[in-house]
């Protein structure tokens, strides 16, 4: 049941993704701007759970919420994929604010009333699920229709230190693939390359391989991920799904 959930999952996923991250605007990271670096959770799991690290989890929160912008890759990184180590961690989880936003966005055009709607709903679901890509980009979407440009780079920056931080993971590559904490990011990394994604294969050893749309000028056939420490994560807290 678990793999037919988690399948069912990345399909959703799919779904959802493809046209809100459309939206996207310029100056996003560059997919090799960053040092590949390979997470090693072990050394994230004791630098975020240290109170003298400055990686400590509760500081890293607190910097997130402040729009701290003089965070480095690795503090990002931390922040991430220490994530898995906190208590509230759930790799499949689902803010019940989100179904509210998407039905609200799919409307198009959006009046007024509608913008104020997913405008409180974003946020609202994205304050119980900080790392949910597709609200995100839904909240950004909304503040430039509304003209709030500045919260919507706030949010604008969040997001691509997010994505960047992935991307420094690996290369998506089988030797090198990207290291993920949910699976809704495995497609929101291939939609943010200009790709979209036409098949999922669960490989050995926590490897996820996502197929995608042949692209003009782009030798592609997929990218691969890891999920290792999400499915290990659900196996312990999830273990009768």
């Amino acid at each position: 049941m678990k793999r037919i959930n988690h399948i069912l999952t990345l399909i959703i996923a799919l779904l959802a993704s493809v046209t809100v991250m459309a939206q996207s605007v310029p100056e996003r990271p560059q997919p090799n701007k960053f040092a590949i670096k390979k997470v090693d959770f072990d050394h994230i799991k004791e630098v975020t759970s240290n109170p003298n690290n400055a990686y400590y989890y509760p500081k890293l929160m607190k910097a997130y919420n402040s729009n701290d912008t003089t965070l480095s890759i690795e503090a990002w990184r931390n922040f991430y994929y220490g994530y898995t180590f906190q208590e509230d961690y759930n790799p499949f989880r689902e803010s019940v604010y989100s179904n509210v936003v998407e039905q609200l966005y799919y409307k198009q055009p959006l009046s007024r009333a509608d913008c104020d709607s997913i405008e409180k709903y974003a946020e609202k679901s994205l304050n119980d699920n900080i790392f949910d890509m597709n609200q995100m980009n839904f909240f950004i979407y909304v503040l430039k229709e509304k003209k709030k440009y500045a919260r919507a780079a706030v949010r604008q920056y969040r997001l691509d230190r997010l994505i960047a931080a992935i991307m420094s993971s690996g290369r998506g590559t089988k030797e090198e693939p990207w290291v993920v904490i949910t699976p809704e990011h495995e497609y929101n990394i291939i939609n943010f390359l200009g790709f979209v994604a036409t098949e999922h294969e669960t490989l050995d050893g926590g490897i996820d391989y996502i197929k995608v749309q042949p692209v003009a000028g782009k030798n592609t056939d997929g990218f691969y991920f890891d999920i290792s420490r999400m499915m290990q994560v659900a196996d312990l807290k999830f273990p009768d799904i």
